[in-house]
Parts: structure tokens; C-alpha cells; sequence
């Protein structure tokens, strides 16, 4: 091979190799990144908690409304860290042993649970509302793809989920199954009917329902079922019985331009917690021997919320059922707290918190708390008065008008001259100072809940 046969050789290989050159940075330079070439919680982070999650006034920032509440935050750059590995807020799945997400344990993982609103994947298991609140389900793709990602480790790096699960836009919704109604002589149904929520709005309403009781009976279970897209469910009773709203009337607490119905506002001041969950579905027994006395010809308010982030009217619904035992067999009956701070002077531009105690002429087992105050209050604390425990934080609600209901495993133990203590913030943002009243504009600070003395 002469001289001029390795120059033409040498040339054509330069060109070629420039060819390629080009050919492979003009590919660069045009197509997108193999979806698989990204990390799979990257993914879950762009697909799934960026747009359905980390929204305005769910969980983008320490601003929303809703943080204190649930303290999580899933933006980017911080979501990884609030969840792997991280106790949960909720009392029942932290008392579990529930993550927000456990490594290889997508059964034992808060999130899962919460994507997936079936209920048969965790045995009836119930951690609160499922998610997004309000808004629409995800599709099975994202569900799976997210219980993948879990399975493998949940690495916060690397690819270990098979990225084309996504693709599977189905979206799997559970036909609504209303609680069956107690068969006669074990129990009764009281029933918020079937009402819509119009798209992108909350809606909050009250009725009154008679439990159907000719005589005086025993309640020792209630069950409570809502529909999807529900934050609470709650059956009260009344302080007083001289003037109670008309029966089976729909009270919005809001009207349609979402401002405060001042009229269905005042009702509540009448209200004594009876029964409630923010979960869709719960069953509460008392303690064996334990039970509800209803007088005969009784009437409860009962009280649902929906919210509703579609672009479309979802349907609210929901049920309670109230199951009866023989009198010969109970030997506790349960009693509600309803414990309330009456001196409350809010002076006008102040935060100020106050605090009452209450302590008992008896022992109490209490089983159940949850709080009331209106819309200047931040926070409500219960603390437990007197004895070895005294002090001891046992109950925290920061949102006034949906507040947690928690229902104690096992009941606090309060021996005579013990009780508890309420422990108030509120944050008068108005120009006048506020007392204890019985108006919307009127403050409040009730402890509610249920005990027996043993």
C-alpha cells in the first residue's frame, strides 16, 4: 500500500469519525432524556408529588394551612427527607409502628396506605382521609410504580421500578357501599343523603335526624361511612333542647361564594360532641359493659364535610349506625365531657393562649377527647392535671373547624382530685377584643369527648 493509498485511508476515516461526531451531538442536542436514565423517586417526584401533592395549601410549604396538622412537606428538594424513614403524625399508624415511608415495607408505609384507597390491601386498616384530599384518584400505574419504588428500598437514587407502569392510566374508584342498616332490634341508621359538591369548593353541612328510639336505649358501637373526598363526619348532640334547628333541613355552614353563613354558624354553638371520625370508614366499641345512654325520642345533628379539588361535582354521603345492648348488661354508663372556658377575654391585634383546668370529684377512665373553639383560635392542647402524669400533653388540634377526634387504646386513668387542663392559643387579628360568646364572631374553648367512671 503506497503513500497515497494510507493518505485517501486517512482521510475518509477523518471524515467519517467527523460524521459521527455530529450525528451524535446533533442526537444530544434533540432528543429528551431516557425516562429510565432517571432516578425512580425523581420520577415519582415530577409525576406524582409535584403535581397531586406539593399544591398550594396542601403540602408545598410550611404556609399551608394544613401544615400543622400534618407537618409534611413534598416539595422538591425536601420531600425524600420528610418521608423515608420518618414517624408519621397520625396517632393510630404511629402507634402501629407506620412510617411515612418504610424501606422495603409498602404495607408499613403511610404513603401507600394513603394513595391507596382500597381497603383490602391493608386490612381495613383506616389512617385518616385518603389522597389527594379532594382531588382525583391516581392512577393504578403511579400506585404501583410508588409501592415498586418502596419494595426495592426506597433509594433516594438509581433506577429500581420498571418505568413504563406509569404508562397504565387506569384509575381504579371502589363503588360506594352504604353501611347496611342494623336489623331490627340491634340497632339504628341515621343518614346525611346523597348531596353534590361543586367542583374547586368545600362544602360543610348540618342536619337533623330523630334516631328513631320510641324508649331509652343503650349504644355500646357505632359505625361511621363516608364517601370518598370527606374530611370529617360528626353526630352531635345538644346542650340545649328549647330550640333546635327544623328536622332534616340542609344548613351549609358556607354559601355559594364560599362566605360564612352566619345562621348555621350559630347552631354549632349548641353542639355537644356525640359521635365522629375523619376516617371513611370506622368501628368504635366500648369497652365490654360500657355504653351510650340515648334518652327516647332523641335527635342528633349530623354534621358532614367534603372538599372538592376537581374540575367536576363529586358526591357526598354519609352514614351512622348505632348499635343497641340489653340494659342488664351494662354496668358503665359512658358520659361525655364537655368541659368549657367561659372566661376568655381576647384583647383586640394580640395572640394571647389561656388555660383552664378542670379536675374530677371521681375517677374517670376518659376514653375519648376532641376540642372546640372558633375561628381565632390556633391551637388547642390537653394536658393532663395532677398525679404522676401531670402535664403530660395528650391531645393537639390546630384546625378549628375540622379538629382531631382521638380515641385512646387505653383510657386515661384519672383518680379523684385529677383532671385536665385546656390550653388555648388564639390570635385576635380583629380591632376589637373578643369574649366567650355564642356567635361566630364570639370565641369558645370546650374540651369534648367521652369517659366512665370505673
Amino acid at each position: 500500500m503506497n503513500f497515497l493509498t494510507y493518505t485517501r485511508l486517512g482521510l475518509c476515516v477523518g471524515i467519517t469519525t467527523l460524521l459521527l461526531t455530529l450525528v451524535s451531538c446533533s442526537k444530544k442536542a434533540t432528543e429528551s432524556p431516557n425516562p429510565t436514565e432517571v432516578a425512580s423517586f425523581d420520577l415519582i417526584q415530577q409525576k406524582i408529588l409535584t403535581p397531586s401533592c406539593a399544591t398550594s395549601g396542601c403540602h408545598s410549604s410550611e404556609k399551608d394551612g394544613t401544615f400543622a396538622q400534618h407537618g409534611l412537606v413534598l416539595a422538591a428538594g425536601v420531600a425524600y427527607a420528610n418521608l423515608v424513614g420518618v414517624d408519621p403524625k397520625n396517632s393510630d399508624a404511629k402507634a402501629d409502628g407506620i412510617k411515612r415511608v418504610k424501606p422495603y415495607a409498602s404495607l408499613e408505609s403511610l404513603l401507600y396506605h394513603k394513595l391507596n384507597i382500597s381497603a383490602t390491601h391493608h386490612s381495613g386498616k383506616q389512617y385518616g382521609n385518603p389522597m389527594p384530599l379532594g382531588g382525583n384518584t391516581l392512577p393504578d400505574g403511579q400506585i404501583e410504580f410508588i409501592r415498586r419504588w418502596i419494595e426495592a428500598g426506597a433509594p433516594k437514587t438509581g433506577n429500581v421500578a420498571d418505568v413504563t407502569i406509569l404508562e397504565d392510566k387506569t384509575v381504579t374508584v371502589a363503588t360506594y357501599e352504604p353501611l347496611a342498616v342494623p336489623t331490627a332490634g340491634t340497632g339504628y341508621q341515621m343518614a346525611v343523603p346523597l348531596f353534590d359538591v361543586q367542583p374547586n369548593f368545600e362544602r360543610e353541612l348540618f342536619t337533623r335526624k330523630m334516631v328513631g328510639n320510641s324508649q331509652d336505649i343503650y349504644v355500646n358501637r357505632y359505625e361511621t361511612k363516608m364517601r370518598s373526598g370527606s374530611h370529617h363526619f360528626v353526630a352531635y348532640d345538644f346542650r340545649s333542647k328549647s330550640s333546635l334547628p327544623n328536622l332534616n333541613d340542609i344548613r351549609d355552614l358556607r354559601n355559594p361564594d364560599n362566605s360564612l353563613n352566619i345562621l348555621t354558624a350559630l347552631t354549632m354553638s349548641n353542639h355537644v360532641y356525640l359521635a365522629g371520625s375523619q376516617a371513611q370508614y370506622q368501628d368504635y366499641t366500648f369497652p365490654a359493659g360500657a355504653a351510650l345512654l340515648i334518652p327516647a325520642g332523641a335527635s342528633f345533628d349530623l354534621n358532614s364535610h367534603f372538599v372538592n379539588k376537581t374540575t367536576s361535582v363529586m358526591k357526598g354521603e354519609a352514614q351512622i349506625n348505632l348499635y343497641t345492648v340489653d340494659k342488664s348488661t351494662v354496668k358503665i354508663v359512658v358520659q361525655t365531657l364537655d368541659l368549657s372556658n367561659t372566661n376568655l377575654t381576647l384583647p383586640a391585634n394580640t395572640r394571647v393562649t389561656m388555660t383552664k383546668s378542670f379536675t374530677f370529684d371521681k375517677p374517670r377512665k376518659v376514653l375519648t377527647l376532641t376540642s372546640h373553639m372558633h375561628k381565632l383560635g390556633e391551637k388547642f392542647v390537653i394536658k393532663i392535671k395532677g398525679g404522676t402524669r401531670d402535664g403530660e400533653i395528650v391531645y393537639t388540634s390546630t384546625d378549628w373547624e375540622s379538629p382531631d377526634i382521638i380515641t385512646f387504646a387505653t383510657p386515661i386513668d384519672l383518680k379523684k382530685g385529677e383532671g385536665l387542663t385546656s390550653e388555648i392559643t388564639y390570635n385576635n387579628t380583629t380591632a376589637k377584643a373578643v369574649s366567650f360568646g355564642l356567635t361566630s364572631e364570639d370565641e369558645m374553648g370546650i374540651i369534648f369527648g367521652y369517659y366512665y367512671e370505673p
